[in-house]
């Protein structure tokens, strides 16, 4: 049976840093409020959902443009 492999989401605390992004600006991209945002950073549970847009747009599969398209 195939383990499933943990997203490690510090790593997106540390990518946003790095892109000089705040919390907010950063979570607001997907909906997230600052307070929710810091909660994942520091290692709460991301829903499945939000996992996967996350996944998505980390990854180039959609764009800011998708993202701020799809808060319209």
């Amino acid at each position: 049976m195939a383990r499933k492999k943990k997203l490690d989401f510090s790593a997106i605390g540390n990518a946003r840093t790095k892109e000089n992004l705040s919390q907010k600006d950063f979570w607001s991209r997907y909906g997230v409020t600052q307070s929710g945002g810091s909660r994942y950073e520091s290692g709460r549970d991301i829903p499945k959902p939000l996992a996967i847009l996350l996944w998505l747009h980390r990854t180039g599969k959609i764009t800011d443009k998708d993202l701020a398209d799809a808060m319209r």
